[in-house]
């Protein structure tokens, strides 16, 4: 884990709307799995979009990598994710907003994107912004997933995950396996597909695609 991550934690674990899951081995597992892969395979990302957020740890985890970022903007439609995910990015939120977190629902995210966030003095104001990567890694709790994926512009870099856990009523959109997935997400350049098991910390697979819509 971490180091940004420990220290956020001082700070964040006597917010009532913390919700520990974030820290679970599988969630820490996953998006350290996607950050050795884009290292890899397309370690530029440019502007990002991190879609479906949540507290954005995987914003620290790709801001305190080899991956060059030129800003991550969040986006998640729970109003509590905010002030936890700009605390565990607190560094980079900062630095005149290198990471900005927003109350925002993704099914109505369009590119280049207009939209109202909060400055430091919770006073409204509105920011523009074209992502070069669309990352999503909760795509199983996306309802209307393909009106989702069909708005992001051709030749943009998505990086996306999905799991096979049907148990769970809020994973809406699973998938049974990476054939299943690319079916449902196809991209005109793959850069890497795989899968993780993470039967031991959960009882599910994890499957990720990272390529060019």
């Amino acid at each position: 884990m971490t180091t940004q991550i420990v220290k956020s934690l001082y700070h964040v674990l006597d917010n009532p709307n913390f919700n520990k899951d974030c820290l679970a081995a599988g969630q820490i597992k996953s998006k350290d799995w996607l950050v050795k892969k884009v290292e890899d395979h397309c370690p530029d990302l440019g502007i990002v979009f991190l879609c479906a957020g949540w507290y954005a740890t995987l914003a620290t985890l790709l801001f305190e990598s080899k991956v060059i970022i030129t800003k991550i903007r969040s986006f998640d439609i729970d109003s509590s994710c905010c002030e936890i995910a700009e605390q565990f990015n607190m560094p980079w939120f900062a630095d005149e907003w290198k990471f900005k977190a927003t109350t925002f629902d993704i099914l109505n995210l369009t590119y280049p994107l207009t939209y109202n966030t909060l400055n430091d003095k919770k006073e409204k104001i509105t920011l523009t912004d074209m992502p070069d990567t669309i990352i999503n890694t909760s795509c199983e709790h996306i309802p209307n997933f393909n009106n989702w994926y069909s708005n992001i512009p051709h030749n943009k870099l998505v990086i996306l995950q999905s799991n096979n856990f049907f148990e769970l009523d809020e994973h809406v959109n699973c998938v049974n396996d990476l054939d299943d997935f690319a079916s449902m997400a196809p991209l005109s350049e793959i850069l890497y597909e795989g899968e993780l098991d993470l039967s031991k910390h959960g009882g599910y697979t994890r499957f990720m695609r990272i390529g060019i819509k």
